[in-house]
């Protein structure tokens, strides 16, 4: 990947992957170390997330399609070395919670992506994407959906952060 051109975006915008896509099949040996290796740099890089949750849905039987898409995170990491997560000294900071949602965004079951990321002060706390559980009838439906799994997320940092307090 040396000399590759760098993207901006570490997906296409508005581009559907499924299971039977038609394409040649990949390597499954080798799909499955990218993206093994691409998971471990979420720890560090938030931002590709996503894409790597919307990737890992294809382990058992990649296409080149999949492949190639892993391959456009790679690029888009390259053109994001320098980039980081800066945490300001702050003494007034509060937990905000940040969450979306795309409505049946698979198109293998038609199921929902939820998001949500929490910042406190001027710095990522967490952050997640998962497919829903269940099928939704709408937009709405969807976005209340991924805004309960995060309110339920924000209880759980809210009860650690009291239980830290305390002891």
């Amino acid at each position: 990947m040396n000399g590759s051109k760098p993207v901006a975006t570490p997906l296409v915008v508005n581009e559907k992957l499924q299971k039977d896509d038609g394409a040649q099949e990949a390597d499954a040996s080798r799909y499955r170390s990218l993206i093994g290796s691409l998971l471990y740099l979420t720890a560090t890089q938030p931002d590709i997330m996503y894409a790597i949750s919307l990737l890992s849905r294809f382990m058992q039987e990649p296409s080149q399609i999949h492949y190639g898409v892993g391959k456009r995170i790679l690029r888009y990491l390259q053109g994001t070395k320098e980039f980081g997560i800066w945490y300001k000294t702050m003494t007034n900071s509060r937990m905000i919670g940040y969450t979306d949602s795309d409505w049946a965004g698979s198109m293998d079951d038609m199921k929902s992506t939820s998001g949500y990321a929490f910042s406190l002060g001027s710095g990522i706390l967490s952050w997640a994407s998962k497919k829903q559980a269940i099928v939704t009838q709408s937009t709405a439906e969807a976005e209340y959906v991924a805004a309960a799994e995060t309110t339920s997320q924000a209880i759980n940092h809210k009860s650690s952060n009291m239980a830290t307090k305390n002891t």
